[in-house]
């Protein structure tokens, strides 16, 4: 008995683990953020609301710079020249402020939810 279960269990983990067979979670869309000269380009990025999406930010210099954002609860210091990924969980609609701290008077910035 106990076999015929064990079998079962590795059967369905088989299953669960196949490519294509629509129990693994898709891949989230993505979306590009670049700075540069201590400003986001662009400012606005439009995100799908209830989707996780992941935010690709690249870093042209010149320096570090960083992408934090108190409502997103995101942080991530960036250095020149490197380009890194951020999974963000599904958002509700609305309006989602970011900056960056090594220039806090341009590097201004705002996720839209919809």
């Amino acid at each position: 008995m106990r076999r015929k279960a064990f079998v079962g269990a590795l059967l369905l983990a088989l299953v669960w683990l196949t490519p294509g067979s629509g129990a693994q979670a898709e891949e989230p869309r993505e979306f590009k953020l670049s700075i540069k000269n201590g400003r986001f380009i662009p400012e606005t990025l439009e995100v799908p609301a209830g989707m996780r999406f992941k935010l690709l930010i690249t870093n042209l210099g010149p320096g570090p710079e960083e992408f934090e954002s108190y409502e997103l609860k995101k942080e991530s210091v960036l250095g020149e020249g490197v380009t890194r990924p951020l999974v963000f969980a599904p958002l509700k609609p609305g309006s989602y402020s970011f900056f960056g701290e090594f220039h806090p008077e341009t590097a201004k910035g705002r996720l839209i939810a919809k």
